[in-house]
């Protein structure tokens, strides 16, 4: 160590060293097929593409599956790249135009990064622990020839196939996961969409406290630090029984208008028959039986009561007050996508064997109504009149006018995914997102890349719409227990 360097001056000399050294980053087959911008999201640092990868993206590229409609688009980009590019330029490395295609050509930044293929054969072999000549193995090959080609040059290949970065670690090969579609950093940090306030809340708020009603609703204009903390349509309580529980209607600066929520665990306020049994659910039938507000997203685990409260609220406004025409009911199909299958029946009848909540908790629904056997199936009728099933499949293109549309197990929907099915909904629509981010089912999505944290992120904020986590399971003693020890 230099005389006088402190061991942070060391580190920080090292760290702008590393910065300036050159990387490779070379993706696989599944990173491009999960994201087809991937190719624009390395900043100034270069990418290479072996041949294999662009033979396997030549296969996947037939039929109506996500994954093939991905690698139809990363074979426009690469066409639109290659341009009219003479053999001296691909062998020099195509420029790539970050910005166009990252920022929305919103802000135009000097792109320093640039595009390789495979195009001279490269001295390198495997060991001889890797046996067979799989696609994998090619890349992992291609991968430690570029290694011995430059020296000088970070390696890194970029996977989401766990069992290739296993390979490569074990080779000797530099590997990560592809992070740039996270939404954020770690499922822990997700909005909740409620916050708790402390004891001493209107010792340091209630000084410039104003407060008025309108069409039987309270409400309080507050001023205060806490405020910066806030978003448009969050939940604020206290924890005693008597404590404040209030929605963020309206921040200006250091001050916030905070509506009283309608205590929904009351009797009398029931809704279709269903009470809240706790704060998290009152605050979620608020979200659900709010006309100003479009867009509901609501996590939690099984038994937190996501569909029936959903379900409930629909009903009551469809039927009652006819603010909707009628529900849409829909959910992801394992493996979305793909064709639902040559079962008996219409589009609705093939969606059956998928919809057995929506039938469980028309049942709990219905069992309440009065007139016996005559009038439940009376009730029946009606309602399968009035909520439709709809598959994922036929969605595109489709305009919902005036719908009450729930999207169930909605955290196995990618974000372009996601995207698409919002941008569905017309003037009068109302669209709920149920899901669970801890059971996704689609390959290739995690907790931090689901569609659902994507919305859940992104719409945080919006004056028209509201989110919601579900903490307590209320569907048995059973079941609490058994998530609880299991």
């Amino acid at each position: 160590m230099p005389r006088g360097e402190t061991p942070e001056t060391k580190r920080g000399r090292a760290t702008s060293r590393d910065r300036q050294q050159r990387r490779i980053f070379v993706l696989d087959t599944n990173v491009l097929m999960h994201d087809p911008t991937a190719i624009f999201r390395f900043d100034e640092h270069d990418i290479y593409i072996p041949m294999i990868v662009l033979e396997e993206l030549d296969a996947g590229k037939k039929g109506l599956s996500e994954a093939a409609r991905n690698v139809r688009q990363v074979s426009r980009f690469l066409d639109e790249l290659m341009g009219s590019a003479t053999k001296a330029q691909i062998d020099k490395g195509l420029e790539l135009p970050t910005a166009k295609y990252t920022n929305g050509g919103s802000k135009k930044q000097p792109s320093t990064g640039r595009l390789f293929f495979e195009t001279k054969a490269l001295v390198g072999g495997l060991p001889d622990t890797l046996p067979g000549h799989g696609a994998d193995n090619a890349i992992l090959g291609q991968t430690l020839a570029l290694r011995d080609e430059f020296p000088d040059a970070r390696i890194t290949l970029v996977s989401k196939d766990i069992n290739l970065r296993i390979k490569a670690a074990i080779v000797g090969v530099h590997s990560e996961d592809y992070y740039s579609d996270k939404t954020i950093e770690d499922a822990d940090l997700l909005y909740t969409g409620v916050q708790e306030l402390p004891t001493n809340f209107w010792e340091r708020h209630g000084k410039n406290i104003n407060s008025w009603q309108e069409h039987s609703r309270t409400f309080y204009r507050v001023q205060g630090p806490m405020v910066r903390e806030w978003h448009i349509n969050q939940f604020l309580y206290q924890k005693d029984s008597n404590g404040l529980e209030a929605l963020v209607r309206n921040i200006d600066g250091n001050g916030a208008v905070m509506e009283l929520v309608r205590d929904y665990r009351n009797e009398r306020h029931s809704t279709w028959g269903i009470t809240a049994r706790n704060r998290e659910q009152n605050f979620a039938l608020n979200l659900l039986l709010d006309p100003e507000i479009d867009f509901v997203t609501i996590l939690g685990p099984a038994g937190t009561g996501k569909t029936l409260l959903t379900l409930a609220a629909g009903l009551a406004q469809t039927l009652e007050s006819n603010r909707y025409s009628e529900i849409i009911m829909t959910r992801v199909t394992i493996p979305l996508g793909e064709d639902i299958g040559f079962l008996p029946g219409t589009e609705e009848e093939k969606m059956e064997p998928w919809m057995g909540a929506l039938m469980d908790n028309l049942e709990v629904l219905t069992q309440s109504q009065e007139g016996g056997n005559w009038g439940r199936a009376a009730t029946n009728d009606l309602l399968r009149n009035r909520i439709k099933i709809r598959s994922l499949n036929f969605m595109r293109g489709r305009t919902f006018l005036n719908r009450f549309l729930i999207l169930d197990e909605a955290q196995n929907l990618t974000p372009k995914q996601m995207k698409a099915l919002v941008t569905r909904a017309g003037p009068g629509t109302k669209l709920v997102c149920l899901g669970n981010i801890a059971q996704i089912d689609t390959p290739y999505l995690t907790e931090t890349t689901s569609g659902l944290t994507y919305v859940v992120n992104r719409f945080r904020g919006w004056a028209h719409s509201g989110h919601i986590t579900l903490v307590r399971g209320e569907r048995s003693r059973l079941a609490d227990y058994a998530s609880d020890i299991l």
